[in-house]
């Protein structure tokens, strides 16, 4: 199970990760586990030594009861007191975010990748798009090469 922010490359330049874990609750983790969650507008803010993650959004647990979670409320992520002092000081410096990559489980506990992330430009992302497309034709013509030349010979 694994929940991907398909934004994050795309808007983003990405630099350093790091690996936190998630205070979820009971309903929250049974959401996480059925694959209910989705982080592309989720953002990392670092509050008082301690880091939150906003607007990443946890279905509410289908077969909850009225302890049931509030889809968005900020969760805590857990990092070592350097690390949020590394990510505090990025943030303070001005034009980078800290952004989730994406919620993965490992050995049952979830986990989240955020990165410090600095903004792409519009001529970036269209930069981008061009490398894309270049690397596409260039399968596309290779397959097609590839396809010819194994029917060179036979009849």
């Amino acid at each position: 199970m694994e929940i991907r922010n398909k934004k994050a490359s795309r808007d983003y330049f990405i630099g350093e990760t790091f690996e936190a874990g998630i205070v979820l609750t009971g309903t929250e983790i049974k959401s996480l586990r059925s694959g209910g969650a989705q982080i592309s507008d989720a953002f990392v803010r670092v509050e008082n030594g301690e880091a939150f993650m906003y607007q990443a959004h946890i279905s509410e647990y289908d077969f909850g009861n009225y302890a049931n979670h509030s889809p968005t409320r900020p969760r805590k992520l857990l990092l070592h007191k350097r690390e949020i002092l590394k990510l505090k000081s990025a943030t303070e410096s001005g034009g980078t975010s800290i952004i989730p990559l994406k919620i993965y489980l490992k050995k049952s506990l979830a986990k989240v990748l955020i990165a410090l992330c600095v903004g792409k430009k519009l001529y970036d992302k269209r930069e981008d798009i061009r490398k894309r497309e270049a690397q596409m034709s260039i399968k596309r013509a290779m397959g097609r090469g590839m396809s010819f030349s194994r029917n060179i010979g036979r009849k």
